[in-house]
């Protein structure tokens, strides 16, 4: 499952450097994360980034982009081929 951005978001800027995907980037109003991009940090990392570094805690699971580990790892070696990773 990707995650989502909510509109608790304070713009505080600590979410955007800890992706290692560069699925988060600014929106009109608040920061949002491409679903194609976000791999929960899957191959990256134990546990969502953005979420350990988030002081409002707005960066829950996108219920409307559901993926299992398994998905959420064939994202991550699609994404790391195509930056040549």
């Amino acid at each position: 499952m990707a995650l989502i951005i909510t509109d608790e978001c304070i713009n505080c800027d600590v979410c955007e450097p800890e992706c290692p995907n560069g699925a988060i980037s600014p929106g009109e109003e608040i920061y949002v994360i491409d679903p194609d991009l976000c791999t929960e940090c899957v191959g990256h990392f134990d546990e969502p980034q953005c979420q350990q570094v988030c002081p409002v805690d707005c960066i829950p699971l996108d219920p409307a982009n559901k993926e299992n580990q398994e998905e959420l790892m064939d994202k991550y070696h699609i994404i790391t081929a195509a930056l040549g990773n």
